[in-house]
């Protein structure tokens, strides 16, 4: 019944011991907490079964900020021991620990932290902008979310049980095959993703659709925000790329637990198919993750600037071209792979050209502030941050699409630094920008504007302190997942030079969290019900701060693509008497929970081999969709008079 489960799986050295009980500790102090002061109830009526996309959303940051703590301490500890292994026996971290923690910082960055800031923003956001009530599925959307909470519930599990996988954030065979991991590492980690990426699909079905079929009268396709956008395009790359993750993880899957040869270096299979596969998702990832940011700058720049945004055409139709050229440049991934050198001149002729849109739109976000009136909040700061970080990683990755050059610096830290240049400077510093522009939206208050601002400097000194000198390692010939090297190489004082910024991005963190702290309790001289606490100009501001919870009483119609501005300039500003009807709206649902219950309690049983226990899990789970079909009386209307009185 139990599989391959043993006591053994709780024996760790030290240190995973630490990490694994100061997790359970942090849990339990939680569950203590919530408990004391009774808000159990509270928290399963209001949160926990809520399907408002705006509930859904806080609850997708939650878990975002959570992961990037455990994310950066994965960081601490690799460029940690890279400071002092200057020998095998130097360090503090073993191999097979350190590849672990090396594969679980890249997985929880990509999958908990960038996927959760991408979800959690279009929640927020996108039903306000495009002037719905909601979004097309709200179940499905607390499925996806509850799905999504699973898997990266599933990957602290690992940090407790067994181990986690030490072959690489993408799992590449034949070393993620079951001869040369036998363990429960690799199998977790496949649980893990399968469990989020269907989370992740389901939610950009919902998304799409909701673009799609349910924007306010009057907003076009060409009328809707950047924002919208680029949510739009990233949700096509999501319903077109996670299908390829999930299939090719059932196919590895397929070869570890039923001893198929899909990725074997045997009987017919291809390790190079994988690599293929894997990266045929992982390219489009990239930009599902980046283009949401791009969205976020545009509504930024051209507040911050009191300005139109810049060229609203041609960031549409750069959005489209990033769109359609992000899946045909995955194969500069592996150009030293031998696939010839036809194949590779017209990847990297792809590659190149995918910079031309990218550049359409910084050069618009400059022009946008060319002669306006620049505000340096602290959003408009996180852009300039950007701006600086992301041309730098632009201008490495335009260099690395020529193949000679790949062939240099691939597999070495230069890449490493390219890769984080974009992701940080882009994701991390976009969704920065957005909680703070979009914060007194989701709440009603705004964030401290001092430790905000001290936040971004020591994210920003401690990036550059942090990958600059990779860059160098990388040109010296310091490879990825180095876990000790030779101190005549010269390298050390680089490595060190590294953890001092990672340092600094944790003291940045710790700004973070304090900002928060300080802001929630400044509140009340913060308060701000206007719907307009940062002059903003698109549709999410015709309604008050925070949102009711039918987003708007009456169903705003639009005639601009910028809506605010329009009716800011308008000569005859007339406002027609408000006629409110009653609103439908879904009730709460706890079965989102539950099926992501059942899920978690099925990727741990499969990790395992417990397959009475998977089975049972699983039959819970579509179990859950037949109760959901045959539930009465799920929807209600909100009256009148309590539309008027609110």
């Amino acid at each position: 019944m139990f599989g391959k489960l043993t006591f053994d799986a709780l024996q760790h050295d030290p240190l995973q011991d630490g990490a694994g009980f100061s997790m359970i500790l942090g849990g339990l102090l939680i569950v203590a907490l919530i408990t004391y002061y009774k808000k159990w109830t509270y928290l399963w009526k209001e949160w926990i079964t809520s399907l408002d996309p705006k509930r859904i959303g806080v609850m997708y940051i939650i878990v975002a900020f959570v992961m990037l703590i455990k994310g950066v301490s994965d960081a601490i500890l690799m460029r940690a021991q890279q400071s002092i292994a200057i020998s095998e026996s130097a360090g503090f971290l073993t191999s097979d620990h350190y590849q672990q923690i090396f594969t679980a910082h890249g997985t929880t960055m990509i999958f908990f932290v960038g996927m959760a800031v991408v979800f959690g923003m279009m929640n927020l956001v996108i039903p306000l902008q495009i002037g719905a009530r909601d979004v097309a599925y709200p179940f499905l959307n607390s499925v996806g979310f509850w799905l999504f909470g699973a898997a990266s519930v599933l990957i602290l599990v690992s940090l407790v049980v067994g181990n986690f996988n030490a072959t690489g954030w993408l799992g590449y065979p034949p070393l993620a095959g079951i001869e040369y991991s036998p363990g429960e590492g690799v199998d977790y980690w496949i649980w893990i993703l399968q469990i989020a990426g269907v989370g992740s699909l389901i939610s950009g079905i919902n998304f799409l659709i909701t673009i799609l079929r349910m924007r306010c009268p009057g907003m076009t396709l060409m009328k809707m925000p950047l924002f919208v956008w680029c949510s739009l395009a990233t949700l096509i790359l999501i319903i077109f790329a996670f299908p390829i993750l999930t299939a090719t993880l059932g196919l590895l899957s397929l070869d570890r637990y039923l001893g198929m040869h899909f990725f074997t270096a045997g009987f017919g299979g291809n390790p190079m198919m994988y690599v293929n596969l894997i990266w045929a998702w992982g390219h489009p990832e990239v930009y599902i993750l980046v283009l949401p940011a791009f969205g976020i700058f545009s509504e930024v720049v051209a507040t911050f600037s009191e300005k139109r945004l810049f060229g609203y055409a041609s960031m549409v139709w750069a959005i489209v071209a990033i769109t359609i050229l992000s899946f045909i440049v995955w194969l500069h991934h592996f150009f030293t792979m031998g696939a010839g050198a036809n194949v590779n001149a017209f990847f990297g002729i792809m590659t190149m050209l995918i910079a031309v849109p990218t550049g359409v739109k910084v050069f618009n976000w400059l022009f946008t502030m060319y002669r306006g009136k620049i505000h340096f909040t602290t959003p408009m700061l996180w852009f300039l941050g950007f701006i600086a970080t992301f041309s730098v990683g632009g201008m490495t990755g335009v260099l690395m699409s020529l193949p000679p050059i790949d062939f240099q610096a691939h597999n070495s830290l230069f890449l490493v630094a390219h890769f984080h240049s974009v992701i940080i400077g882009g994701v991390l510093f976009g969704f920065f920008a957005g909680f703070a522009y979009w914060f007194p939206k989701i709440v009603g208050f705004k964030l401290n504007e001092r430790l905000g601002k001290y936040a971004f400097w020591c994210w920003l000194v401690g990036f550059l302190t942090a990958f600059l000198p990779l860059y160098i390692l990388g040109l010296m010939g310091a490879t990825r997942r180095l876990d000790h090297y030779d101190p005549s190489t010269g390298w050390q004082p680089l490595f060190v030079i590294a953890a001092v910024g990672v340092l600094l991005i944790s003291c940045g963190i710790g700004f973070q969290i304090l900002q928060i702290i300080v802001s929630i309790k400044q509140r009340k001289q913060n308060l701000d019900t206007t719907g307009d606490p940062w002059n903003g100009r698109t549709l999410e501001w015709s309604t008050t701060s925070p949102p009711p919870l039918y987003n708007f009483a009456i169903i705003p119609e639009v005639h601009d693509h910028d809506p605010f501005w329009a009716t800011k300039h308008a000569k005859n500003k007339q406002v027609a008497e408000p006629h409110y009807e009653p609103i439908h709206m879904p009730k709460n649902s706890s079965i989102g929970f539950f099926v992501g219950l059942f899920s978690l309690i099925f990727g741990f049983a499969i990790t395992w081999h417990m397959m009475e226990i998977s089975v049972i899990s699983l039959i819970a789970v579509m179990a859950c969709f037949v109760v959901r079909i045959s539930e009465n009386e799920t929807d209600y209307y909100i009256p009148i008079e309590e539309i008027e009185k609110s």
